[in-house]
């Protein structure tokens, strides 16, 4: 496997020469700086590429493999009249960065936001901080602070209950900050930051469009965009919905292996595969991760290593947990991986290591006082990717003692 580490660019509070000392050989990165919608350019990628690839004489190398993401215009997902010169934009994208040698890319097509928590430091038993959903916090969100039409629709009456009732005992500045974790952006976020008007405009916007119709819309949009990946021999790594399952009023179509079945049955393409985001697709009681690894192997471009734990009581709420620690059987899925892994070798195929990275690590020890990216201090992931790496290593000396 190619071990990769996100990186957020010049600001990242994590710097190149942090990720050297990691071990990782691959950089995970996107041009953050670039409005959604617009064409990125040679010159920025090879940029931003020197900023990751030069290296001084006797250092470890890296290279920038991955993207993650070009930004889906909204336009796109809403099937708006004029919606095609976006397209032709992010095929202008993936192009330039083919050019420049980059042709693993990462992206979603989740309406109005992307990855969202409600909670950015929630405290262990351990001391430190890891991210957190809590859906009654998300609905005392949407019914009371947002004040959605037809949020009620929504929720039964024992979580409008539920909901209120947390409203009421959130000072200020807890709903403050709930609402600016929710629709004013995260790190890695590729969409932008609304004020709360804007953000009920935007879901406004979508009040007619069922999964069915956004659904045809991605398959729109990957017919146009997937040949060109063909012949550029990219290939393109869809990150499921986070959390997976509908919510505020939106479709959310990237959640299970049945959502993943109709997109590959529909579009064969080799160029079109997945991003294996364990925790994500984790953050429903109902995917079996080791079986998606085994079930969509081929399709399996990328992966985000993490876990979640699942509230016993309330399973739409979950905290991210150490990389080995949680409700999903990683070693699992990591033998699954090098089973696939293996499985190319023998076929012949030219590309056969899939790029993993460690997922949304905890804030602990010395990150602890530091500002940091939500979920991309160091030390978390440094951990979690020593833990992986160890799995890998013994996985792999297993596979070789049979051969």
């Amino acid at each position: 496997m190619r071990e990769s580490w996100r990186w957020f660019g010049p600001k990242d509070p994590v710097t190149i020469d942090d990720i050297r000392q990691t071990g990782a050989t691959d950089v995970v990165s996107a041009l953050h700086s670039i409005p959604t919608g617009e064409v990125w350019p040679i010159d920025a990628i090879k940029e931003h590429q020197e900023l990751i690839q030069a290296t001084e004489p006797g250092a470890a190398s890296l290279l920038w493999t991955v993207v993650e993401s070009i930004p889906v215009h909204e336009d796109i997902k809403l099937g708006r009249p004029g919606h095609q010169v976006y397209v032709d934009n992010w095929i202008a994208s993936m192009e330039n960065l083919a050019e420049c040698g980059i042709k693993t890319i990462c992206y979603n097509f989740m309406p109005v936001i992307d990855w969202t928590r409600t909670d950015l430091k929630f405290k262990l038993p351990s001391g430190a901080y890891s991210l957190r959903f809590d859906q009654q916090k998300f609905a005392a969100f949407d019914l009371f602070i947002l004040q959605r039409a037809n949020a009620l629709h929504d929720y039964s009456e024992e979580e409008i209950l539920g909901a209120r009732q947390a409203y009421e005992l959130m000072p200020k500045t807890e709903r403050q900050q709930l609402t600016k974790n929710i629709i004013a952006g995260l790190p890695g976020k590729m969409t932008n930051a609304y004020t709360i008007e804007d953000f009920r405009t935007m879901l406004a916007s979508y009040s007619e469009t069922t999964a069915e119709v956004l659904r045809s819309r991605l398959i729109s949009f990957l017919s146009k965009v997937l040949p060109r990946a063909e012949a550029l021999d990219s290939k393109l790594a869809i990150h499921p919905d986070d959390p997976p399952r509908d919510m505020l009023g939106l479709p959310r179509i990237i959640c299970t292996a049945s959502d993943l079945e109709l997109l590959f049955k529909a579009l064969p393409s080799p160029s079109n595969g997945m991003t294996l985001c364990v925790g994500t697709y984790g953050s429903r009681p109902d995917n079996d991760l080791p079986e998606l690894a085994r079930s969509f192997g081929s399709r399996i471009h990328f992966s985000h290593l993490r876990g979640v734990c699942l509230d016993p009581e309330e399973q739409r709420s979950f905290y991210e947990a150490s990389h080995l620690d949680s409700d999903i059987d990683m070693v699992e899925v990591i033998r699954e991986l090098l089973n696939e892994e293996q499985r190319r070798r023998q076929s012949g195929a030219d590309d056969t290591e899939i790029f993993i990275r460690p997922d949304h690590g905890h804030q602990m020890m010395d990150d602890i006082d530091k500002t940091v990216n939500p979920g991309y201090s160091a030390i978390g992931r440094l951990k979690g990717l020593a833990e992986v790496r160890g799995v890998i290593r013994a996985l792999s000396a297993q596979n070789m003692e049979r051969l």
